[in-house]
């Protein structure tokens, strides 16, 4: 099935379920919220958290490697000067 198909398909759900009334609205929302989640989850879409968490972790990285590379071309500079 090809997304075009997938998502009129699901246009047609959701407006019959909205026709039923509006006892079902938490129904929908429910299913809803399990269809995108499902959908997020195939296409290995992360959490905001869990994005915030990895640019931590690079930023701290990449401090790191700054002050190492900062500390290499000091180490560096001392082996090139003559004694």
């Amino acid at each position: 099935m090809n997304k075009p198909d997938l998502f009129s398909q699901f246009a047609q759900q959701a407006s019959r379920l909205i026709s039923q009334g509006p006892d079902i609205q938490q129904d929908i929302e429910a299913k809803l919220q399990v269809l995108l989640q499902g959908a997020l989850n195939k296409m290995n879409v992360v959490s905001r958290d869990e994005y915030d968490a990895q640019v931590a972790v690079l930023n701290r990285t990449r401090a790191k490697l700054e002050a190492l590379e900062a500390q290499l071309a000091e180490l560096t500079a001392k082996l090139d000067q003559p004694s």
